[in-house]
């Protein structure tokens, strides 16, 4: 029997953050009978426990050769924004890696010499891959580049938050506490909310000092509840239980949007927006206007999209149940992972490595 393949990812973090997540997804579900995973990062964070509690090896260094002559990887998987890195790229370069395959984040383009060993470029979005298109006239399509979606435990929030009355008048926000991720839209809704359905409650996962002191100044302490951040997805789906809706709002965009996926897979309706020009707005790719949840355009239709979700509770379960199977369909992280493998395997006996 052939011995697994090593696959070594490498990330700059084990933090909270998204590209965290999925990598930490990714490398736990690869198939065991099949790959040997491991991950590099030069910092350790709250993903290394639950990293090495799923059997998969963490080597927190800031060298990275070294890493790579330790654990001899026949496949190296770097999740990176997808610009210039020459500094990360050349490691990789030196050890002579048989295949090197990255998730491009944002979907930029890398025309750096370094770039050159790159196997394969994953998209995280349609959008992605359209935008990095138009943008560079590169085709965004095999064997170069394709999209592998981020990839979501639809299973485990099938199990822990199974279908309910939506009836709660409590919507939620999630979010890393960084500015960046936020929009207006988050926090000028909340007074007309607050005014016009009694009992309203505001439940926000990664608040900022602008958001409080905004529900400061307009006397919403009753309405807002701030919370610390979570770690684990049991912890993620108490939270989508004990909301309604997912208020998603972010000036910048996103790339993919992991909250939504994970919202949408909890069976909970979604509330977003469009961004201009050449901003992120892969949120439109997974939220459907009046299927998976509404799109509104400006501050008063969000109000009101959010006010309309939260009054009339048939229409948002049916929505937030469009969502979970959309996402179950999309995002399962077992099918994503055998996905990812297959390019593994692909790459590797198209370059005779196999």
């Amino acid at each position: 029997m052939a011995l697994p393949i090593r696959v070594l990812h490498v990330a700059k973090s084990l933090g909270l953050g998204g590209t965290e997540k999925v990598m930490q997804l990714l490398a736990a579900h690869l198939d065991r009978n099949l790959f040997q995973a491991a991950v590099h990062s030069p910092e350790d964070g709250p993903r290394g426990p639950l990293l090495r509690a799923a059997g998969v090896s963490t080597y927190v260094a800031n060298d990275l050769f070294r890493t790579l002559n330790a654990f001899q990887p026949q496949v190296v998987h770097l999740h990176r924004a997808g610009w210039p890195e020459p500094a990360l790229l050349r490691p990789v370069q030196t050890a002579r890696v048989p295949v090197v395959v990255e998730t491009n984040v944002f979907g930029r383009h890398d025309p750096s010499p370094q770039a050159r060993i790159i196997d394969r470029t994953l998209f995280v979005s349609h959008f992605c891959a359209r935008r990095f298109a138009e943008q560079t006239g590169i085709p965004a399509e095999p064997p170069r580049y394709s999209v592998l979606y981020n990839p979501v435990d639809t299973d485990l929030f099938a199990r822990l938050c199974p279908p309910r009355d939506l009836r709660a008048p409590v919507a939620g926000r999630l979010s890393r506490p960084d500015p960046g991720k936020w929009s207006g839209l988050a926090l000028d809704f909340l007074p007309e909310a607050a005014r016009d359905l009694p009992g309203f409650r505001y439940r926000v996962v990664g608040g900022i000092p602008k958001a409080e002191a905004f529900v400061r100044e307009h006397g919403l302490q009753a309405n807002v509840e701030f919370l610390p951040p979570v770690q684990t997805d049991e912890d993620l789906a108490a939270f989508f239980n004990s909301v309604s809706l997912l208020a998603h709002a972010n000036d910048t965009g996103e790339s993919f949007g992991l909250a939504i996926a994970e919202a949408m897979a909890a069976g909970l309706p979604v509330v977003t927006h469009p961004c201009e020009g050449l901003r992120d707005n892969a949120q439109l790719e997974l939220v459907e206007h009046g299927v998976t949840g509404l799109v509104a355009r400006d501050a008063q239709e969000y109000a009101q999209a959010v006010l309309f979700l939260l009054t009339h509770p048939e229409e948002a379960r049916t929505m937030g149940e469009a969502g979970r199977a959309k996402a179950a369909r999309l995002f399962r992280v077992q099918d994503r992972a055998r996905e990812l493998g297959d390019v593994y395997r692909a790459l590797l006996a198209t370059k005779g490595a196999a």
